[in-house]
């Protein structure tokens, strides 16, 4: 038999927030139709009991504005309503609201409040949401996204062969390498005395102080000067 997890809502004109209680939910799938329901299953405790859950929202929703974020202790959606207005209750129809479903007053804020009054204090900007547009299509089945994100595996065969081929290019580049190195040894054997010759001229352009020194010391004595 299925169990009903605890569900949490609150309202602004454009969005309602929907907070799913279920701690280390398991397999857990979440579909949001445009006609206003929601639906979610997933397991969770001890023997991993079937919870699951159906909502007959007030009005359409837009899938593709809506967001999803999976946490530890429960799953938190802003659905984006399809037209901005307040909403008198959560569910569509004249009867009661199940014993489960029950407002949310840390989020909640009343129609005549700050029109961008935030979902109380919470840190919005810490979360991981998702669209439920991108999540196994319109409904966003999360089963589904996690489905295609196995198949990425066939990806990591394909970097792997890369890497092959970056490696083969590393062993090539370093053959490369060694060539000319040797070739460039061999053009210094040959430019070693070219080097050797030129030294005098290297030093007159460093030391130029030093070669006129030389210069003045060696020039030759006349004749009959003393040595």
């Amino acid at each position: 038999m299925s169990l009903h997890p605890e569900v949490k809502w609150a309202q602004r004109p454009d969005v309602v927030y929907l907070t799913v209680m279920l701690p280390d939910a398991k397999d857990a799938k979440v579909n949001l139709d445009p006609e206003g329901v929601f639906n979610f299953s997933a397991s969770a405790g001890a023997g991993d009991r079937h919870y699951e859950l159906k909502l007959e929202l007030q009005d359409k929703v837009n899938v593709e504005e809506s967001k999803i974020s999976t946490g530890v202790r429960s799953i938190f959606c802003i659905l984006q309503k399809a037209e901005p207005k307040w909403w008198t209750k959560l569910l569509r129809g004249d009867g009661k609201a199940p014993h489960y479903v029950k407002v949310d007053w840390d989020k909640w804020v009343d129609e005549d409040d700050e029109p961008d009054a935030g979902p109380g204090d919470m840190d919005m900007n810490s979360m991981d949401f998702s669209k439920f547009g991108d999540m196994g299509g319109m409904g966003g089945d999360m089963a589904s996204m996690m489905g295609g994100m196995g198949g990425m595996g066939g990806m990591g065969g394909m970097m792997g062969g890369m890497g092959g081929m970056m490696g083969g290019m590393g062993g090539m580049m370093g053959g490369m390498g060694g060539d000319m190195a040797g070739m460039m040894g061999g053009m210094g054997g040959d430019m070693g005395d070219d080097l050797d010759e030129s030294d005098d001229e290297e030093q007159e352009v460093i030391k130029p102080s030093a070669k006129a020194a030389e210069v003045v010391d060696a020039k030759p004595k006349a004749e009959g000067e003393a040595a």
